[in-house]
Order: structure tokens, then C-alpha cells, then sequence
């Protein structure tokens, strides 16, 4: 009986995850063939990776708790036990990151204002490297966040637009930093002052819809902290995750043991 219970619930599980693999592949090799933007190929092989994973692992399991094979069962449960040990380091890793860093409150204003060095040097160095950077700034443009910031807020006056809700990004990259003291003309628009300005970023904003301040400080520290929030959400699905991947290890122990008893007795049994 507990055989059974156990071998069939690790079964269901497999075949599910199994199910759910097919069309991860199929939008990793959509990506990879259709795909346009750098942000699109840039995705193809990693949500490959992860659907032909599932698969292996969700057959392994199906087929060792199924067909009564202990070897795939232990090769399964080898495999869940470090998927456990890496989703608990990544969890600690992910919070432990993400545990620096905020936007700064403005007087007067309805957003916030983010700053490179509030934040973790590890997530600084990934995201702030040339390579990295370009990639971002591509998939920046493909999501046309600033031309969505330029339409919205268009109609604004000066003292509307100080009170918008405005997110980390479009903050540090759609408009200069309240350090330039520029002129309001419109969201994008933004008549420059001569002068020494203490902040670089002063000097790198530009009106073009294409340029704006991409490669300000703040438009990566804006970046950053969105990653941030990402990261800390991620983490809180990721406990429910290894919780999941807990009871189906103990699950499939439970099977493993049954199995490797059940062969025992056929293999000592001899008519």
C-alpha cells in the first residue's frame, strides 16, 4: 500500500512537471527563431535549458517511480537534493544583495531619486560593466519605457509632474536628476543650464528620445533597484518553491525505499 501511495504520487507529479516542461521548450525555441529584439535572444537558450531540465528530470522520476527502476529513482532524488541545496544558497544569496539600497525621498516630489552607490558592489559591478550595460540599455529601448513616460506624461505642467508616482527607471532614465536644477519644458524635455554641474549626469543628459539619460549613474542605479524588487520576489516564490521541492524529495525517498524493498523481494522469491 505505501508503496503504491508513494510511487504513484511521485508519478503524478512527474508527469505534470513533464506536461508543464513542452511548452517552456516550445517558447525557448520559438525565441530562438522568431526572435527580434536583443532582449528576446538573449532569453532563448536559458528558457531552453530549463524546459529540456524539466523534461530529463520529470522522466526520470515518472519512469524510476512508475516502472519500479532504482536506479533512475536514486538519479532522480541525486538531482532533486542539489536543485534543494542551490535553491536554498540562492535564496540566502539573493536577499543577502538585495539588502542594500533604496530611493532617496525628495521634498516636494512624487518620486524618488536612486544613486549607483547605495547599492550592492556585486549587483554594481553585473549591471554597470560596458557589455552588460549595452545589453540593458537594448532591451530598455525595445520596451519603449521612455516613450511611454514621454506619452503619459505629456500634458503635465511643471507642478503636476513634480507629484507623479514615477518608477525606478523611468526616474533615473527617462529624466535628469533634480541635482541638474534644468528647466521643465516637457517629461523629456528639459532646457539645460550652463554651469559646472557637481553631478556627472548633468553633462550626459540629452532631449532625444534615444539618448535621454541612458547613460546616467542614475538610470543603471534606477535599473538596479528595480532588479532589486525583482530579486526579492523571486526569492519569497523561490521558499515556496523549495518547500514544494521538499515534500516531493521526501515523497520520492519514500519511494526509493519501497522500490528498492519491492526488488529485494522478487529478487530473494524464487518459484
Amino acid at each position: 500500500m505505501g508503496f503504491n501511495v508513494s510511487n504513484n504520487l511521485v508519478g503524478i507529479l512527474n508527469f505534470i512537471t513533464f506536461l508543464l516542461s513542452i511548452p517552456i521548450l516550445g517558447a525557448g525555441i520559438w525565441l530562438s527563431r522568431e526572435g527580434v529584439t536583443e532582449c528576446e535572444r538573449f532569453l532563448d537558450k536559458p528558457v531552453i535549458v530549463i524546459g529540456v531540465f524539466l523534461m530529463v528530470v520529470s522522466l526520470a522520476g515518472l519512469i524510476g517511480a512508475c516502472c519500479r527502476v532504482s536506479w533512475l529513482l536514486w538519479l532522480y532524488l541525486v538531482v532533486m537534493f542539489l536543485l534543494i541545496v542551490l535553491g536554498i544558497v540562492f535564496t540566502i544569496f539573493a536577499f543577502v544583495v538585495t539588502n542594500k539600497g533604496a530611493g532617496q525621498v525628495l521634498s516636494g516630489k512624487g518620486y524618488k531619486e536612486y544613486r549607483l552607490g547605495d547599492y550592492s558592489n556585486w549587483l554594481q559591478k553585473r549591471v554597470t560593466s560596458e557589455k552588460n550595460w549595452n545589453k540593458i540599455k537594448s532591451c530598455l529601448a525595445d520596451s519603449k519605457v521612455c516613450t511611454d513616460f514621454h506619452e503619459k506624461y505629456l500634458n503635465d505642467t511643471v507642478t503636476e509632474f513634480y507629484q507623479e508616482q514615477l518608477s525606478a527607471v523611468q526616474s533615473g532614465c527617462c529624466k535628469p536628476s533634480n541635482d541638474c536644477q534644468f528647466t521643465y519644458v516637457g517629461p523629456t524635455n528639459w532646457t539645460k543650464e550652463n554651469g559646472n554641474f557637481a553631478n556627472s549626469d548633468c553633462n550626459l543628459w540629452d532631449n532625444n528620445l534615444n539618448t535621454l539619460c541612458f547613460n546616467c549613474q542614475s538610470c543603471k542605479a534606477g535599473f538596479i533597484d528595480n532588479l532589486r524588487s525583482s530579486w526579492k520576489k523571486v526569492a519569497v516564490v523561490n521558499i515556496v518553491f523549495l518547500i514544494f521541492l521538499i515534500v516531493v524529495y521526501s515523497v520520492g525517498c519514500c519511494a526509493f525505499r519501497n522500490s528498492r524493498r519491492d526488488n529485494a523481494y522478487h529478487q530473494g522469491w524464487k518459484p
